[in-house]
């Protein structure tokens, strides 16, 4: 146990679901040290994933603009000195916090480590065998600070509460909600929106449906599909991450791929179905607090090479379309069974 008012900086500044998978270990760390303030650096869009934490300051970092090069970094590490910290949870560990671990050399650093020898193995098909999640590897970088904690048995915090525009688009709709974000960063990763129609189709007759995802094209696509469908609404590119994130604290399930929603829903305690291509979730990235059965997976006696990468951005040939082989009523049957 740390004594109170110790004060520890914790450094992840992307990707959207690797900044998501902090937040339980953050709750956690809240839970077992009371008294111990935290401030998070991060990029100013996801800074929203931690409003809901009380007693956790974010520090919205600009790498682009006000940080931007070696002279950025430099600037920064003299705000991090200023931060008075007792130390540095290191979530990242890239070049760039790399560099500024050597520019505060006095300060008590700690760096995750992303086991990536094992990633490496696991890809190349040496073994197959779950890796350690990377939650748990975000844990292990405070309990090697001195802060003891667990995530056995998780304490998800309430909501912010619902806005006027939120709470319109909610008051008229039958419950359960169930979400879907039917996109992901890569092709590899993302189920043929055909067969994610079908399954809208389906869900829908029941249910209330919420589709997630980003402004522009996703939007567009979303929005059509929505307008030709009963209780189905397009929530993408309407709502700022803080409600999303309210707005997934009430769906009673989130279906998505191996993508940030995944993460940013699972954070919040909500039931989650993923449907994963060419990664696995043996890599460590299966969200919080699911079971492996909530998993949905190609069939690795037709595509033995999964997982072909961490990120799903590398695949052999024929590989790139391994996640159309999960049958739609398979997740349909995922969705009702929770």
């Amino acid at each position: 146990m740390r004594k109170a008012n110790h004060h520890i900086l914790v450094i992840r500044f992307s990707s959207l679901g690797d900044v998501a998978i902090s937040v339980p270990v953050l709750t956690a760390l809240q839970n077992a040290h009371p008294n111990c303030k935290i401030t998070v650096l991060t990029k100013p869009a996801f800074a929203s994933l931690f409003s809901h934490l009380e007693g956790v300051s974010v520090k919205s970092i600009d790498l682009k603009r006000e940080f931007r090069g070696l002279f950025g970094l430099w600037k920064l590490a003299r705000y991090i000195r200023a931060l008075d910290v007792n130390g540095v949870a290191d979530l990242h560990n890239v070049l760039r916090t790399k560099i500024l671990k050597a520019l505060l050399p006095t300060m008590r650093w700690v760096v995750v480590d992303k086991g990536r020898q094992a990633k490496q193995q696991l890809i190349s098909g040496q073994v197959f065998k779950p890796l350690k999640p990377t939650v748990e590897r975000y844990a292990d970088v405070f309990r090697a600070l001195g802060y003891e904690l667990s995530l056995e048995n998780p304490n998800f915090l309430p909501p912010l509460e619902r806005t006027n525009a939120l709470e319109n688009i909610l008051k008229n709709q039958a419950k359960p909600f169930i979400g879907i974000a039917p996109f992901a960063a890569h092709k590899s990763k993302t189920y043929p929106f055909q067969k994610m129609k079908s399954i809208i189709d389906h869900i829908s007759k029941d249910h209330s449906v919420f589709l997630f995802g980003g402004r522009g094209q996703e939007q567009q696509l979303l929005e059509r599909l929505a307008q030709s469908k009963a209780n189905v609404i397009s929530v993408a590119g309407r709502f700022s991450m803080a409600e999303e994130l309210t707005l997934m604290s009430a769906l009673k399930v989130m279906v998505a791929m191996d993508s940030g929603n995944a993460h940013m829903a699972a954070m919040m305690g909500t039931s989650v179905i993923t449907i994963w291509g060419v990664t696995h979730p043996y890599a460590g990235f299966k969200p919080y607090n699911q079971p492996l059965e909530n998993c949905l997976l190609p069939d690795r006696e037709q595509f033995p090479k999964i997982p072909t990468s961490v990120y799903g951005n590398r695949y052999p040939k024929g590989y790139e379309n391994a996640i159309a082989s999960i049958d739609e009523m398979d997740v349909i049957k995922a969705i009702k069974s929770i």
